[in-house]
């Protein structure tokens, strides 16, 4: 059996030393964003005068796409919910401007944080100018257009040093860098200067959804954005774009009976679990609220009977959340239900290390995923969408399915 389903073009951004938003917009237009394309999602802002010019530069003898984004003079200081209205009020696609959105709380989040003020009273400074702006837009709308499903990441590199910020001179990394990547792999370098912007900080962890290695993809080609600053290693970062690799590919490559495919092992990760209860919201609204929820990068998503004051019976929702999509999943709970309220809390997740095999049985070909629980020792369950589409092609019970995959690999 085929797979039919559509390729997912996924993305890994491959940050050597540094990143910021012009730098990232930079690498979706090497990599293969139109020009024209970027324009029309600046213009969908309406706010006249926002325009960018790119160049060609070397980095070290690297070439690279330099961006220079250019708005009007006397620029105010805004406020989260001055950007807010500006970009609710643009017509960019809602998905581009929720995510849009988030990037901007997590900032306003990390300077109320480090400033010690409500968020609210939280002034963007130069985040907030129309440059910014066009930045974290940008590349929200430059991942959307391109297609990309899924985005990836290297740990965030720390540079040290001292800048010159709005507030005065800030150690580096400036402590709202350091706020953003908290609970998110970094490393240090021996770089002295900013390389990491506050932007270019807030897009990373808001927009991709694992950090580490590159994943296991066909890769098409990779862009080079360039940064305005120079250091003593190539001041660029990279964004590699391709087709997420399939276990069918792996297998049809392997002689060993499809023992092999690609390996996933995880180590310990911090996530948010959100929960909240329901009591009375109808349950026709529950099944669109799940796929809302997994659409918009939840983990897992699960409903649990219990029994709350009054003798009500009610629902008690559980998602699992990467920290990067905490806040967009919580807003999309508060619009979307009934609640009044939502529990969050880190939980630690130990994931097994994992393989998908596909095995030849007398009614098809069947996928597996094997989980290794002990050195050496795997289990494996039969994937259901497989074991259906046999039973109704062969007329058989779904059982019988189950028992020939596993009989299959066993052997």
């Amino acid at each position: 059996m085929t797979d039919s389903s559509p390729n997912t073009l996924i993305a890994y951004i491959d940050l050597s030393i540094g990143v910021s938003g012009d730098m990232l917009l930079a690498a979706l237009l090497d990599v293969g964003l139109a020009v024209d394309d970027l324009q029309a999602a600046f213009d969908a802002l309406g706010l006249p005068g926002l325009r960018f010019d790119t160049r060609r530069v070397t980095k070290q003898e690297l070439a690279a796409t330099q961006v220079q984004v250019s708005a009007p003079d006397a620029q105010p200081h805004r406020h989260l919910s001055d950007i807010e209205r500006i970009i609710r009020a643009s017509t960019l696609p809602a998905r581009v401007q929720e995510r849009s959105l988030s990037v901007f709380k997590r900032l306003a989040q990390a300077e109320a944080k480090v400033h010690g003020v409500m968020v609210e009273q939280v002034h963007f400074h130069e985040v907030g100018a129309l440059d910014a702006i066009a930045d974290i837009v940008g590349v929200v709308a430059g991942f959307d257009i391109l297609g990309v499903e899924k985005i990836f990441a290297s740990p965030i590199p720390l540079s040290h040093g001292a800048v010159h910020a709005a507030h005065g001179l800030l150690p580096v990394p400036p402590p709202a860098v350091l706020a953003l990547t908290e609970g998110y792999p970094v490393r240090g370098i021996d770089v002295e200067g900013e390389t990491v912007t506050p932007t270019g900080a807030a897009l990373v962890t808001t927009l991709a959804q694992w950090f580490g290695p590159p994943p296991p993809m066909i890769l098409d080609r990779v862009g080079y954005g360039a940064g305005q600053k120079d250091f003593a290693q190539p001041n660029v970062v990279r964004v590699w774009l391709g087709e997420e690799e399939k276990s069918e590919k792996v297998f049809a490559e392997s002689a060993d009976n499809g023992k092999r495919g690609p390996e996933e092992g995880r180590s310990p990760e911090t996530l948010i679990l959100l929960e909240t209860n329901l009591d009375d919201m109808p349950a026709e609204w529950l099944g669109p609220l799940l796929s809302d929820l997994l659409d918009a990068g939840a983990l897992d998503v699960w409903f649990t009977p219990i029994h709350m004051k009054k003798d009500r019976p009610a629902l008690q929702l559980s998602a699992l959340s990467p920290p990067q999509r905490a806040a967009e999943l919580r807003a999309l709970l508060f619009r979307h239900t009934t609640t009044l309220g939502i529990r969050e809390m880190p939980v630690t997740r130990h994931a097994l290390p994992r393989r998908v095999v596909k095995v030849e049985t007398p009614f098809g070909p069947i996928r597996l995923k094997l989980a290794e629980y002990a050195p050496g020792k795997w289990k494996a369950a039969p994937e259901y969408e497989d074991c259906r589409a046999a039973s109704q092609r062969c007329g058989i019970a779904l059982a019988q399915v189950y028992a020939a995959a596993l009989a299959a690999w066993r052997e």
